[in-house]
């Protein structure tokens, strides 16, 4: 049997480092123990009946069983126009500057082809989500990693990255809310980085895949509603977190027309569109997704209250949970987020995830995700508490 070589480019992409934690939780399971799984990313709740329902009725129509135009229907361009209009008060041309795309993880990697040459620079931020390395990677380009630090409210600080790097530089991630930290930003930090992008022709890929998810009323701040936003780059927002469609596999970019043109010829070359009843679906939550959104909001927003209360009960405190469904919390004293989090899987068998995974950075907490239940994610910290580390 011939063995054939993968090309370098697979060579370069980076470990998967949550594999191997996937794989000890499968087999706790297996052997019978409760497992509390609070380190994913995967939404628990179904996708809105409404939504459902309108992709049952769009899939009988024949019109979407054939091939999909190849850069998406008009229609659901024009809902992600009036979608951005109504929520962030931002204008979007529908013909030129939105780009439907096969969840937003796809169009994060797919970006750095889109845009980077081999050995060219790009700002990410550390930690940060994993798939921005991959793109990267497979782009053979450099990383430059921006670390995200709690004194500076877990956003990155220009002022020490170096003048050769923001001048070499040619692309930068951004994601608030912010996986893992579960921080925000504010209009002055995206003011800021438009004038960083501007002086040193910097591209901005804004990650807003946790859009909808901010709590006391705090609407997460859009990159585009910042003055000269489309100048210097794009959006990318998901209908997976905001919806519960993370199986639907369902996104768009929105902003400058030239970035928005690369990602719809890459597009081209690996896709014919996507589904067009779910397309017509994602057209009835954008439209019609309002409540929806606020219930969801609701819903994490006790989800985090619960688990905040009872991680203080327990004597841990520290925690970042300002957006995303997420919860960044630090770990005990004489022990690595690799370390703590193996403890608690092998001895409270509750998984979280250990934020090295997401970069050096990382290094001192772990990420839990608030997708279970609120009786779960108060047993999940009184088997912590059980360990008597804080």
């Amino acid at each position: 049997m011939l063995e054939f070589e993968p090309s370098h480019a697979l060579k370069r992409l980076p470990e998967q480092f949550f594999a191997k934690l996937v794989k000890t939780t499968q087999a706790l399971k297996k052997e019978g123990h409760d497992v509390i799984n609070l380190g994913q990313g995967n939404p628990d709740l179904p996708t809105p009946d409404f939504i459902v329902e309108a992709l049952q009725e769009a899939s009988t129509n024949p019109k979407f069983h054939k091939y999909s135009p190849f850069q998406g229907y008009p229609f659901l361009k024009e809902a992600v126009a009036d979608f951005y209009q109504r929520e962030y008060q931002v204008d979007i041309d529908p013909n030129k500057e939105v780009a439907i795309m096969f969840g937003s993880k796809t169009g994060l990697v797919e970006i750095s082809q889109c845009l980077l040459n081999p050995k060219e620079k790009v700002l990410v931020p550390d930690p940060g989500y994993p798939d921005y390395m991959s793109g990267i990677a497979l782009t053979d380009a450099i990383p430059i990693h921006m670390p995200l630090k709690e004194e500076n409210q877990f956003l990155p600080n220009y002022q020490q990255i170096s003048d050769e790097d923001l001048a070499d530089a040619k692309l930068m991630f951004l994601n608030y809310p912010n996986n893992p930290t579960a921080a925000t930003a504010t209009k002055n930090f995206f003011d800021d980085t438009i004038e960083v992008a501007k002086q040193n022709q910097i591209c901005v890929v804004h990650d807003f895949a946790y859009g909808a998810i901010g709590f006391e009323e705090d609407k997460p701040q859009s990159f585009l509603q910042s003055e000269g936003a489309k100048e210097v780059g794009i959006e990318m927002y998901t209908l997976s977190k905001t919806f519960n469609m993370a199986g639907w596999r369902v996104a768009f970019a929105v902003g400058n027309p030239s970035v928005i043109e690369a990602i719809e010829l890459i597009q081209d070359h690996y896709y014919v569109s996507i589904f067009g009843a779910i397309q017509s679906a994602a057209k009835t939550a954008l439209d019609e997704g309002k409540s929806a959104i606020a219930e969801l909001n609701n819903t994490y927003q006790q989800r985090r209250d619960v688990f905040l209360q009872q991680a203080e009960k327990i004597g841990w405190h520290g925690g970042t949970a300002n957006g995303s469904f997420f919860v960044w919390m630090p770990t005990p004293k004489g022990y690595t987020s690799e370390s703590f989090a193996n403890l608690l899987l092998e001895k409270a068998h509750v998984v979280v995830a250990p934020g090295n995974g997401f970069g050096a950075s990382g290094e001192g907490y772990v990420r839990i995700g608030l997708l279970d239940e609120p009786d779960r994610l108060r047993e999940a910290c009184d088997r912590i508490g059980k360990l008597s580390l804080f």
